[in-house]
């Protein structure tokens, strides 16, 4: 059993999980944050080992049967998981970790650690989830069609987070600061979470 938090964050594409993490991280020196790896390719801009651990279907796989992921799901044809190992050490050191997912990993986690943190992520409307995946310029007009129909999907999950941060254009610092103050509440409460892994 850790005394430290594991932070689930999640919400659709588009709605800036990856720059409000950023944030954080850079606000908050006491928050490790797991890094996810993915068969996906890596998209311009991104460094292996920072935004994502880039690896084979083979060795995904291998991951697998080996029990090492906390959830794994494919994603838009891609594979994608939480290393459970990283989770541990961090939380072993008394840090409190925060993981980006998708909806249906957080679902899986929520399973197996229900003493989670967990919180949504989203941008202010459907609109502008989808003019945010035209602009980033990495997406086919048929992968963000899809983007935006899952993220129909994924809202309808809403009730199983315990917070929901609306991260508005240019706003992410003050995404940031809201999650970073719902962190300090969880840890400052009477009877905190006690999370088992």
């Amino acid at each position: 059993m850790f005394n430290s938090l594991l932070i689930v964050i999640s919400g659709p594409s588009g709605a800036g999980k990856d720059t409000v993490i950023n944030e954080i991280k850079r606000k908050s020196g006491s928050i490790h944050h797991t890094t996810t790896l993915t068969t996906r390719p890596k998209r311009n801009g991104e460094k292996d080992g920072i935004d994502y651990h880039f690896t084979s279907v083979n060795d995904f796989k291998r991951l697998i049967e080996q029990d090492g992921f906390l959830e794994w799901a494919t994603v838009y044809g891609n594979l994608y998981g939480t290393p459970k190992e990283q989770i541990r050490q961090a939380l072993a050191n008394g840090l409190d970790v925060i993981t980006k997912v998708d909806v249906q990993g957080a679902l899986a986690i929520k399973k197996q650690v229900p003493n989670a943190l967990f919180i949504w992520i989203s941008a202010p409307s459907i609109e502008e989830l989808d003019q945010r995946l035209r602009l980033r310029n990495s997406d086919s007009k048929k992968d963000i069609e899809l983007r935006i129909k899952t993220a129909h999907e994924e809202i309808k999950q809403l009730h199983n987070f315990d917070n929901e941060v609306i991260n508005r254009s240019g706003h992410a610092k003050k995404a940031a600061a809201e999650i970073i103050d719902i962190i300090a509440k969880e840890k400052n409460r009477p009877n905190p979470r006690q999370i088992t892994l």
